[in-house]
C-alpha cells in the first residue's frame, strides 16, 4: 500500500514548498520451496523459490524472471543477469563484484544488507525498490529510470546516475560519496537524509531535488565553482 506524501494535499498552503514521497514496496511472499536446479538458465522462469546461500557467482540468467523469490545470503560475483526482471522479490546479505544486471527491471523489490561492488544496472527500471543498510561500491545506474526508490542505511560510493531519470528518490541516513548526475533529471529527490552528500559531477543538475540548510553550505564551494564564481576573503 502506498504511503501519502506529507504535505502534498489538498489542505496545504499555497506556495509551501513539498516533496512528494517515495513509495515503498510493501511484500507479502507467499510459501517458498527451496531451490534445488544446477544453475541459472538464459530466459529462466523462477517463481515461488528460494534461494539460501546459493553460489550464482559466474552464471548466465540473461532475461530471467524471478517472481515472488528471496535469494538470501548468495554469491554473485560476475553473475551475468542483463534483461533479468526481479518481481516481488527480497535479495538479503547478497555479495559480488562486477554483478552484470544491466537494462534489468526491478519492480517491488527489497534488497537488504548487500555487499556488492561494480554492479551494472545501465538503463534499468527501478520501481518501488527499497535498499537498506550494507555497501555497494561503483554501482553503474546510467540512463536508467528509478521511481518510488528509497536508499536507507546505506553506504554508495561513486554511484553513476548520468543521465538516468530520478522521481520520488529518497535517501535516508545514507552516505553518498562522490556521485556523479551528471545530464540527470530529478523529481522530487530528496538528498536531506545523505549524510555525507558528496558530488563529484552534476551539481548543476540539481534542480527538482531537496537538500537542507545545512548541505547547501556544505556544497557552496562545488556551487560556486559551478557558476564560475571565486570566494575570496575581504583585504
Amino acid at each position: 500500500m502506498a504511503r501519502r506524501a506529507a504535505g502534498g494535499g489538498a489542505g496545504s498552503a499555497p506556495g509551501t514548498a513539498s516533496v512528494r514521497e517515495a513509495r515503498r514496496p510493501e511484500l507479502r511472499l507467499p510459501p517458498l520451496e527451496p531451490y534445488d536446479g544446477n544453475g541459472l538458465e538464459p530466459d529462466g522462469d523462477y517463481d515461488g523459490l528460494e534461494f539460501r546461500e546459493t553460489d550464482l557467482a559466474g552464471q548466465d540468467g540473461v532475461g530471467a524472471r524471478f517472481m515472488d523469490c528471496a535469494l538470501t545470503g548468495c554469491a554473485l560475483d560476475e553473475a551475468s543477469l542483463p534483461r533479468t526482471r526481479l518481481l516481488d522479490t527480497v535479495l538479503s546479505g547478497v555479495r559480488g563484484v562486477g554483478v552484470n544486471l544491466a537494462e534489468a527491471t526491478l519492480r517491488d523489490v527489497e534488497l537488504h544488507d548487500a555487499r556488492l561492488g561494480g554492479t551494472q544496472l545501465h538503463g534499468a527500471v527501478l520501481e518501488r525498490v527499497l535498499i537498506r543498510g550494507g555497501k555497494i561500491d561503483y554501482l553503474n545506474l546510467r540512463r536508467s529510470r528509478l521511481k518510488d526508490v528509497v536508499f536507507e542505511g546505506c553506504v554508495l560510493v561513486e554511484p553513476d546516475f548520468g543521465g538516468a531519470r530520478l522521481e520520488r528518490v529518497a535517501f535516508v541516513d545514507c552516505a553518498l560519496k562522490e556521485a556523479d548526475f551528471s545530464a540527470a533529471t530529478l523529481t522530487d529527490v530528496d538528498l536531506r537524509g545523505a549524510a555525507p552528500l558528496e558530488l563529484a559531477r552534476g551539481v548543476d543538475r540539481l534542480s527538482g531535488a531537496v537538500i537542507s540548510p545545512a548541505q547547501l553550505l556544505d556544497l557552496a564551494p562545488v556551487l560556486a565553482a559551478e557558476l564560475g564564481m571565486r570566494v575570496l576573503a575581504p583585504e
